[in-house]
């Protein structure tokens, strides 16, 4: 893969992973809520999710989710459930229990599986790694690894995002140091969610 490819996909991936979303979302709430490393380390979860979904696009299994409507929009009210669910987590979440604890009750695992369902529940992120990176693939040449530089290159890519909201979270955090402002933040956070989930909802296949 050349130089010049790369310049153009590298912006514009990044561009993608910084883009507002449930998961993004997730990493600000944990890391205001349990602190800048575990809200990281559980986006690991992510990652694992988006790693399948990409190996599934390169292996062409996408087409299933383009051509079976039954399947797609199962994903997809699964998906939405699950933000619902977590939105209403975070709506009656107890502000000042929050401030007694520095770990997460549930674990470390149990923070990094809500981010994989969450990730994995939008049966369109499959659909955009199939339209997106096939972009900057040069057809003339392998493409298996091609495909796999260029899914290295947006893990990699996501990983940063995840670090950056992480950090956006962490300063948020001594902003909502009393508990009035984390339950506004909780809320505020429920009902981004909230949103989310219904643009999911609304989602149409390609």
């Amino acid at each position: 893969m050349d130089l010049a490819t790369l310049s153009l996909f590298l912006p514009a991936c990044f561009a993608l992973n910084m883009a507002p979303g449930p998961n993004n979302l997730l990493s600000v709430s944990n890391s205001t809520r349990y602190g800048y490393r575990t809200a990281c380390l559980a986006g690991i979860g992510r990652l694992l999710a988006f790693a399948a979904m990409i190996a599934l696009a390169s292996a062409g299994l996408a087409v299933v989710l383009q051509t079976s409507e039954v399947l797609f929009y199962g994903i997809k009210i699964l998906g939405a459930a699950y933000l619902f669910y977590l939105a209403w987590q975070l709506w009656r979440a107890n502000p000042g229990a929050e401030t007694a604890v520095t770990t997460p009750p549930a674990g470390m695992l149990a923070l990094a599986r809500q981010e994989f369902l969450v990730a994995a529940g939008n049966p369109k992120a499959i659909l955009i790694f199939t339209a997106f990176l096939p972009q900057f693939v040069d057809p003339t040449r392998a493409i298996t690894p091609q495909f796999a530089l260029l899914g290295a290159l947006f893990l990699i890519l996501e990983w940063i995002a995840i670090g950056a909201y992480a950090y956006m979270g962490l300063h948020m955090r001594r902003w909502f140091a009393k508990p009035s402002g984390k339950r506004l933040f909780n809320r505020c956070c429920a009902g981004l969610l909230s949103a989310a989930a219904s643009v999911l909802l609304m989602a149409r296949r390609a």
